[in-house]
């Protein structure tokens, strides 16, 4: 079973939903499939009531989606980099021929809101800032709010921001957020195969957007929600992935995939539940890591709700994880530079609380008794 940061692991039932048999993209069978995403996609990005954001999905990656964003800015970029992702975004606004300014974080903490501050004063104007709200590769969250409250003093200044392992885990609130487009791939905390990513966009970003003269085609933010909001993709989607999508999402807001004494829950309080279940489950991680003499790579107030990155102190972290999947579970070594020194477990999606004590019982087998 994966307990890996994504793809995590999948329902048979949503995975069924993926052999139906194949549609026309421009018939009304479509267009049906498309209106099925959008009232659980409102849930999924904590879209205010009334709210003008504009939702979006589209047959692609993340990391598609991540350079989408910054075709409906302008030129003068800042980037917050605190692990391998968000230096990615980076990289990605060099790829796209605009200028790249970072501020570069320690690995294992967030921004510090004054020190984003000082750089927007003194090395500004900027017309983005981009963010990765929860770094897959460090475990880091980094609290949306504490940047979005210091962009407030930067009006033209746009928040740019991954929720790749953050949605469907945990509650975005989009608009009490600030923020201006967002996006992530299905194959995290949603739970279902990858291929297609999920976007919002406020009405802000849409107008930067249309002034923008060189978006591309096939990652033109415009040209996508537009597409979307007339139940007309671009291109020919991936019928299979939305009919999972679709599935998924109407299980999550009525309550099928919670726990089952919380399964008579619906709507706002269903997807509350699934990211209460979240934080139950990295606070039963962090209790097992301690009980080991480890700790969280993470400093404790920038923990993620969603993929636990734990130090591996004398833990052989190759050894451990070859041990883990002979038993026939499978969680991931450390990312990058913290490859042998840290290991990761994805707990989330429709991973439930009873087969993490599976896992846990899986890891103390391949350590032997704890100290």
């Amino acid at each position: 079973m994966l307990w890996i940061p994504g793809p995590t692991e999948v329902r048979p039932e949503i995975l069924a939903e993926c052999a139906r048999p194949a549609i026309g993209h421009r018939s009304a069978a479509m267009t049906q499939l498309i209106e099925r995403l959008d009232p659980h996609l409102a849930y999924a990005f904590g879209l205010a009531e009334g709210s003008s954001a504009s939702l979006g999905v589209h047959s692609c990656s993340a990391s598609g989606m991540m350079e989408a964003s910054l075709r409906g800015v302008g030129k003068r970029v800042l980037s917050i980099v605190n692990g391998a992702f968000s230096k990615r975004f980076a990289q990605m606004v060099e790829a796209v021929g605009s200028e790249s300014t970072t501020i570069d974080v320690t690995w294992g903490a967030g921004v510090d809101p004054a020190l984003l501050r000082k750089v927007l004063e003194e090395q500004g104007p900027f017309d983005a800032v981009t963010l990765v709200s929860n770094e897959t590769s460090t475990g880091v969250r980094t609290p949306i709010d504490s940047v979005s409250e210091v962009l407030k003093d930067f009006p033209n200044t746009l928040l740019l921001v991954d929720l790749v392992s953050y949605i469907a885990g945990a509650p975005v609130d989009f608009d009490a957020n600030g923020i201006d487009f967002g996006f992530a791939g299905i194959q995290k905390a949603f739970a279902c195969p990858p291929g297609l990513a999920v976007f919002c966009a406020s009405e802000r970003y849409m107008a930067s957007a249309r002034e923008q003269k060189q978006r591309g085609w096939y990652l033109d933010p415009v040209l996508l929600i537009e597409g979307h909001k007339a139940r007309k993709t671009p291109a020919t989607p991936t019928t299979p992935l939305y009919y999972a999508l679709a599935q998924q999402l109407e299980d999550i807001t009525a309550g099928v995939t919670l726990p089952e004494a919380e399964q008579h829950l619906r709507g706002k309080e269903a997807w509350q539940a699934r990211f209460d279940k979240h934080t139950r489950m990295l606070e039963r991680t962090d209790a097992w890591a301690k009980s080991r003499g480890l700790e969280l790579y993470p400093d404790a107030q920038f923990t993620s709700p969603t993929v636990s990155c734990i130090a591996a102190g004398s833990i052989d972290v190759a050894e451990f994880c070859a041990g883990l999947k002979e038993r026939g579970f499978e969680i991931s070594n450390g990312y990058g530079d913290l490859k042998g020194k840290t290991f990761r477990i994805g707990h989330m999606g429709d991973h439930t609380e009873e087969g993490l004590e599976s896992l846990i019982h899986a890891m103390d087998e391949v350590l032997g008794a704890p100290l």
